[in-house]
């Protein structure tokens, strides 16, 4: 019997290597679950995304072209990722909202999947609540998450979940860390920063931190620009900003990025994907909590240690000196938790699965 045909709706294509970690879990995990089964995935970048991972693709701007893939479909997942939230743009949250209500009202299938919710503003909520209250299913990537989602969607079944990137394999791509730079002495932090707001703070912030861990305790510092030349950018300034020598790594596969990170001894990261990855090989990490998803990957893991500082709020760089070297001091015991809870972790990113297929064999959408 053929399996189903799923369409993934998210942020996919434009060269963000946290988000095509998510899909390529996803991809693999669908495969696995219905091989006889068809995906089409949204993208920014359809032929890429289609030559990369052999699925269909359909370009998401075009939303006669997105129409007509929901209508071909069996199953819609919106996720994962930061899909509901107003925070980017209001035209970001409409677009997803609306990919949603499409599905619902063609009565498909429809099920969140995996997302992180929120931050939502008075009308960010009235946009979830109207839209996206018909949906099968719901899982989220944390609690923090799952409260608010319910109370937007009282009918819904929210199921508090984790990020399928927890199961990511980096593969065995062969990587020569010489040749990007990193074959010295020395043990390896890796950085992975984005732009945000308050972005000058920011940048004196991370360049006392990296050379703290340079000049005191002989790290190599290697920036890994996973959001593609916007991360690249920001960087730069940063290196830029510092007195030591940090390097800036080339655009490079998945799976050699995160063997990169899987050679730390630190990590320091803004972006969630880059923590997620070094959560998942016990690589331990220094937050810089962006966005409230980040601190609920702390609470979620319950991290015992503190970030290294939140951008907007006021940190003295004597602070964040203090605490870049406790994270390193605490190294060990950071990497023993990590594999203290790698199992449920693990458990919590296949329950997206699990719920998935309950959607799918559900004889009603």
């Amino acid at each position: 019997m053929n399996g189903p045909r799923v369409l993934i709706s998210g942020y996919y294509g434009f060269g963000n290597l946290g988000d095509e970690a998510l899909l390529d879990v996803i991809v693999t995990r669908l495969r696995a679950a219905y091989p006889g089964g068809s995906i089409d995935v949204l993208s920014a970048d359809p032929a890429a995304t289609s030559a990369r991972l052999n699925v269909d693709a359909t370009p998401r701007m075009d939303l006669g072209a997105v129409r007509r893939a929901i209508e071909r479909s069996d199953v819609v997942l919106s996720g994962g990722g930061g899909l509901l939230q107003n925070v980017t743009s209001l035209r970001s949250l409409l677009y997803y909202a609306g990919i949603v209500r499409t599905a619902t009202r063609a009565n498909k299938k429809t099920m969140i999947f995996a997302q992180s919710i929120g931050p939502l503003d008075v009308f960010g909520r009235a946009v979830v609540r109207a839209c996206c209250g018909g949906v099968s299913a719901a899982t989220v990537r944390d609690e923090r998450s799952r409260r608010l989602l319910t109370t937007l969607l009282p009918k819904v079944r929210v199921e508090r979940t984790a990020d399928p990137v927890f199961l990511f394999e980096p593969g065995t791509e062969p990587l020569d860390l010489a040749a990007e730079g990193l074959g010295g002495p020395g043990p390896l932090v890796v950085v992975s920063v984005r732009r945000w707001t308050h972005n000058e703070a920011t940048i004196t912030a991370l360049a006392a931190a990296v050379d703290r861990l340079a000049n005191e305790h002989g790290a190599q510092i290697a920036f890994l620009p996973l959001g593609g030349p916007s991360d690249a950018d920001v960087s730069t300034s940063v290196i830029r900003r510092a007195k030591s020598a940090p390097l800036l790594l080339p655009a490079m596969s998945l799976g050699q990025a995160a063997q990169i990170i899987g050679h730390a001894s630190l990590v320091i990261g803004m972006r969630l994907h880059a923590l997620i990855i070094a959560a998942r090989l016990a690589v331990p990490f220094s937050a810089v909590p962006y966005d409230p998803k980040v601190t609920a990957l702390l609470d979620d893991l319950r991290y015992p240690l503190p970030p290294l500082f939140t951008p907007g709020d006021k940190a003295p760089v004597k602070d964040v000196i203090a605490r870049i070297d406790e994270a390193w001091q605490r190294r060990d015991e950071l990497a023993v938790h990590l594999r203290s809870v790698a199992a449920e972790t693990e458990r919590l990113a296949q329950r997206n699965f699990d719920v998935l297929d309950e959607v799918v064999t559900n004889d009603t959408p």
